[in-house]
């Protein structure tokens, strides 16, 4: 995001809809937290056949009485006041753990440590391989096999997870325990994953991105259903359900609205110039280091990486988007894709800050577009790989309500002849509107790129003036969004700058107060 410097306007804009983060919560990732239950009077834990789901740790007002027909847990008998701490390696009541084959997913982790260390010390390494034998192999196999196994066992024994009123708990440890508490008003999308190891045994990760954090947490393993079943009641709680319904509400159904034919992906990759470019690079760099060094070596030290990105931007890219499908659902819009690793993601569109229509230059006679889009609190940038424009528009019009991209693209205002003088040919790429519902900016001639913002999801606006196009009468507008990202309308006229600057956060107020809440399920 580009700072105000000297010469710069700024107005304020506020925070967008959506809870605001707590003290303690929200910010960074979940905090380490003391496993405390709150206290609760005796006979308060009431027993639950396990399709109940899990029992919420909330303790009842003085004075109220257990609900009509439950009963104290089994062989429990708290002391007044208290709850009495889970035994050693077992869950407290309501917790679960996660699918038996976790154990052999972390018991890499010791293997890990000593390839580690190999690489580190590789001339140490190879003096001890050097004086290595049959019997001392067999010995050390006989250490670390146990130990990798012990630890894979142990670390899964020790992690719970339960789902309350209010939050997602998950307890982890065997020396240093760790509770994360994770609030479900600070969902932005609760994903299940399937890396293609996972899909032949028939579990999933469910992968959670919370309002605030950098990393997703995740639960791996899980049984394809449970996961499922999983997400929905997260969902479903978030969405203000009453928990004793939120395990029968199941998965909401969706409705195809777009999917990606494979031929078509890999002619849409095939036909990117970057891909050629980086393809063509890699060689050129190759030749040159083997020409210069005559050996190999060199050039194949220096042609891996080059050839890294290159597969990352074709066979990667397309291995990672393909049979891509869109679904729209009462929680959002469903995301299917993955050729090895399939992943099942949720796009809520009321928390969608930009969405970015990119069209390459080859793309353009076919009419085809690349929609991308950001999220607060989500690395999901991908809405729709390759589309033609009207089912990209189609689909952008369900992420916001009321835009229609013809008309947004049709209204563009260019920018004036004199910004030539300050970014010569290029300057005809640029365009600027706001006199819709979204803030829209374009530039690019080569690569076109179309920034949408919604008037609600503007958090600042700014005027930003160099010593050369303030020379040149004008100026660039900023718009930065809850996302941590900025738009911006490049090269506009001064007095317009101005004006919209002063527009621009008239708009976002309105937009935050007409706003409907970025509450999940909300059709259903």
């Amino acid at each position: 995001m580009t700072g105000a410097g000297p010469g710069t306007e700024r107005n304020g804009g506020g925070t967008g809809p959506g809870p605001d983060p707590e003290p303690g919560t929200g910010a960074g990732k979940p905090a380490a937290l003391p496993d405390a239950d709150p206290a609760a009077p005796p006979g308060d834990r009431a027993a639950r056949p396990p399709s109940a789901g899990p029992a919420t740790e909330a303790a009842p007002a003085p004075g109220t009485a257990p609900a009509p027909g439950t009963a104290p847990a089994p062989g429990t008998t708290p002391a007044p006041g208290t709850t009495p701490a889970p035994a050693f390696g077992r869950g407290a009541p309501g917790e679960r753990r996660l699918h038996p084959v976790t154990p052999l997913r972390r018991a890499w982790a010791p293997i890990a440590i000593a390839v580690g260390w190999v690489i580190h010390d590789l001339d140490q390494a190879q003096k001890w391989i050097d004086a290595l034998t049959l019997t001392h192999a067999l010995l050390g196999l006989l250490v670390i096999i146990p130990a990798a196994a012990a630890y894979g066992f142990l670390s899964w024994w020790f992690t719970h997870f339960s789902v309350t009123d209010t939050e997602l708990r998950i307890r982890t440890g065997l020396l240093f325990r760790r509770t994360a508490h994770i609030r479900l008003d600070r969902l932005q999308a609760v994903d299940v994953t399937q890396p293609l190891l996972a899909r032949v045994i028939g579990v999933a990760k469910l992968k959670l991105d919370v309002l605030g954090t950098d990393a997703k947490d995740e639960l791996a393993f899980l049984s394809n259903q449970e996961a499922r079943e999983l997400r929905a009641e997260l969902l479903a709680r978030a969405a203000g359900i009453a928990p004793e319904s939120a395990r029968d509400v199941g998965e909401a159904p969706a409705r195809q609205l777009a999917r990606v034919h494979p031929r078509t992906l890999a002619v849409a990759i095939l036909l990117l110039a970057g891909v050629w470019a980086g393809l063509a690079a890699a060689a050129g760099v190759t030749a040159v280091v083997w020409a210069l060094s005559g050996s190999p070596w060199p050039a194949l030290a220096a042609a891996i990486p080059s050839m890294g990105a290159f597969w990352a931007a074709s066979a990667g890219r397309y291995i990672t988007e393909y049979d891509w499908t869109v679904g729209e659902s009462p929680d959002g819009l469903r995301l299917d894709h993955g050729l090895l690793d399939r992943a099942h993601e949720t796009v809520p569109p009321g928390r969608v800050q930009t969405v970015r229509i990119v069209e390459p230059l080859l793309w353009r006679g076919r009419g085809w577009v690349r929609v991308e889009l950001d999220v607060a609190g989500s690395k999901n940038t991908v809405l729709l790989p390759v589309a033609d424009r009207d089912t990209a528009g189609m689909v952008i019009a369900r992420v916001l309500p009321g835009v229609d991209v013809r008309a947004v693209a049709g209204a563009m205002r260019p920018v004036p002849r004199r910004a030539r003088w300050c970014v010569p040919l290029w300057w005809r790429g640029y365009g600027f509107t706001a006199e819709g519902p979204v803030f829209a900016a374009r530039h690019g001639l080569v690569s076109r790129t179309l920034s949408l913002v919604p008037h609600a999801k503007v958090q600042s606006v700014r005027l930003r003036q160099g010593p050369w196009t303030r020379a040149r009468g004008l100026a660039d507008v900023i718009v930065d969004t809850g996302a941590n990202k900025s738009v911006t309308a490049r090269l506009r006229d001064a007095a317009e700058a101005r004006a919209v600057t002063r527009a621009q956060a008239d708009r976002s107020r309105t937009g935050r107060r007409e706003a409907l809440p970025d509450r999940w399920m909300t059709g259903r």
